[in-house]
């Protein structure tokens, strides 16, 4: 099952979303946003960002 993305509200009124696995786990949280059209944009960022995304092994 793919992610998904679900963009919530915080105590303080910003917005922001979490990548959460097929299996139920948040995988990443982002920044807040001012608006929900601003976390939904953030969510098309990250999508076209991880598009062909390479891994990179740091040690």
């Amino acid at each position: 099952m793919a992610g998904t993305f679900k963009v919530k509200k915080n105590a303080g009124g910003k917005y922001y979303f979490n990548l959460v696995a097929g299996n139920g786990e948040v995988v990443a949280t982002s920044q807040p946003y001012a608006s929900k059209e601003g976390a939904i944009k953030g969510t098309e960022a990250v999508q076209r960002a991880a598009d062909g995304a390479k891994v990179v092994e740091e040690d």
